[in-house]
C-alpha cells in the first residue's frame, strides 16, 4: 500500500501562490492516479484535482481552473498543486489521496468507494 505525506501549506496574502507536494512511499507510486481534495471548516470535504498516473490527463474543479495546476514526477514519488491567485475561500486543510484507477473516475467517483490512501492534510489559509 502507498503512503502519502503533504506539504507546502501556510499562510499567504490573496492573490498569492503556493506549491503544494504530495510525496509517495510504498507500493509503485506510478501506477496510482492522484487527487487532491479540501475541506474548509463547517463544510464537506470536496475534489479539488487529479492527475492520471503518466500525468497525461489531469481533470479539475471549476472552482479552481486556471489557477491551480496538477502535475507529477513519478521519479520523485510526489504529485504538486500549483496554486496561484489564491482567494480567501481558498482556505481550507488540502489533502492528496491516491488509488488505482482512472483520473477522470477519481476525480468524479471518489466519495463513493475507499480510496487506496490519503494523506494527513496540509492547512491553506488565505488572508483578505
Amino acid at each position: 500500500q502507498v503512503q502519502l505525506v503533504e506539504s507546502g501549506g501556510g499562510l499567504v496574502q490573496a492573490g498569492g501562490s503556493l506549491r503544494l507536494s504530495c510525496a509517495a512511499s510504498g507500493r509503485t507510486f506510478s501506477n496510482y492516479a492522484v487527487g487532491w481534495f479540501r475541506q474548509a471548516p463547517g463544510e464537506e470535504r470536496k475534489f479539488v484535482a487529479a492527475i492520471s498516473w503518466s500525468g497525461g490527463s489531469t481533470y479539475y474543479a471549476d472552482s479552481v481552473e486556471g489557477r491551480f495546476t496538477i502535475s507529477r514526477d513519478n521519479a520523485k514519488n510526489t504529485v504538486y498543486l500549483q496554486m496561484n491567485s489564491l482567494h480567501p475561500e481558498d482556505t481550507a486543510v488540502y489533502y492528496c489521496a491516491a488509488d488505482r484507477t482512472t483520473a477522470q473516475h477519481l476525480s468524479v467517483k471518489w466519495r463513493t468507494y475507499a480510496l487506496d490512501a490519503w494523506g494527513q492534510g496540509t492547512l491553506v489559509t488565505v488572508s483578505s
